[in-house]
């Protein structure tokens, strides 16, 4: 799609928000300049690959991605949208930094409804300044706040998405499952359900990493993923037992004293479990800087159990003898599902 041709999309969406607030008008308006400037900034990746001036490490990473996309578009068979064939240095350590606020007595996001997207538990910017102004906002109106920034996302489709400078900061192992990810996500959205489309591009990413370490990959490459999949788990699973405790605590109806009071030790409790986690790797500080930003309702809530349902999306791969584009087909036919019945769907019922 024409950049001109973006523009008047994302302001047609504009459009439609100002019919609430114009709080929306000026957020969706950021939004649209931020997309449009790494839209307009963008260059062909085979522009890049033989650029001399290219960093060796950005053409490496550059040519893995292009097999990956080869890889999940033609041996996986996802749709091919269009996106990861061109390349933007966002010039930023961050592509957009998202704001998710909740109120000091519960664990459950504020949300913010859009045209499209539906609604979502966030707010993205593209200026981190921008970021923490409305996370201020947030402060003052005494929610708690958590600020952090976004290395890749998917624009679902509607857009050819190019790869971001921030994409390739990561390792091999989890650039590979990057752009799987992000890849399977325009094959299936259903609005205001994270958990269900989370998970389906999960397992899509699942099971696309273990064919591609079986055809293309090394042991190395190999352990590398399964120690950073280890270290992830035990970090999720830390990070939902306490948000657990902090909601059987609100559930309690006690003083508001009191609630902050063991809401204050309940958090002290996790920096604790960390510290021993951290001892179990070995030293391992890959997630020293969500705790240096520290624990509240917010970072937590925003910890969701979004792997939920992989299992379920895994089995259903494998009644469908492992052929991804018949596994969307199936996948697409639970999604029209009410809510509810979703699940039961993926379990063949």
């Amino acid at each position: 799609m024409r950049p001109a041709k973006v523009a008047v999309m994302l302001a047609g969406v504009a459009a439609l928000a100002a019919l609430s607030a114009c709080s929306d008008v000026r957020y969706l308006a950021q939004a649209a300049g931020g997309q449009l400037d790494l839209l307009r900034r963008a260059r062909p990746i085979a522009d890049v690959l033989a650029d001399p001036a290219t960093e060796a490490e950005v053409r490496r990473k550059l040519e893995l991605v292009g097999r990956v996309r080869a890889f999940a578009t033609g041996e996986l068979g996802l749709p091919d949208h269009g996106s990861f064939l061109k390349y933007v240095d966002v010039g930023r350590p961050a592509v957009v930094w998202n704001v998710f606020s909740a109120p000091p007595d519960s664990i459950h996001l504020r949300t913010s409804c859009f045209p499209i997207a539906g609604c979502v538990t966030y707010r993205g910017y593209f200026h981190e300044a921008d970021a923490r102004a409305y996370a201020d906002t947030r402060r003052a109106a005494g929610d708690d706040v958590s600020l952090g920034g976004v290395s890749a996302y998917s624009t679902l489709g509607y857009l050819k998405d190019p790869v971001l400078s921030t994409m390739l900061n990561s390792g091999d192992a989890g650039l590979i499952r990057t752009v799987i990810h992000e890849l399977a996500h325009p094959a299936l959205y259903v609005k205001d359900d994270t958990i269900f489309n989370e998970s389906f591009a999960t397992a899509i990413e699942e099971a696309g990493m273990r064919r591609w370490l079986k055809k293309y990959g090394t042991p190395e490459l190999a352990q590398v993923d399964r120690l950073a999949q280890e270290r992830a788990a035990g970090f999720e699973k830390l990070l939902l037992q306490t948000r657990g405790e902090l909601e059987a605590l609100y559930a309690q109806n006690l003083p508001a004293a009191e609630v902050q009071t063991r809401k204050a030790q309940v958090i002290q409790t996790l920096n604790e479990r960390y510290a021993a986690l951290k001892a179990s790797w070995g030293g391992y500080a890959g997630y020293d800087g969500w705790f240096a930003r520290g624990a509240n309702n917010a970072s937590l809530g925003a910890v969701a159990a979004y792997a939920t349902l992989v299992p379920d999306f895994l089995a259903l791969l494998e009644r469908h003898g492992g052929d991804i584009p018949t596994f969307i087909k199936a996948a697409t036919e639970c999604a029209g599902r009410p809510s509810a019945e979703r699940q039961s769907c993926l379990k063949g019922g």
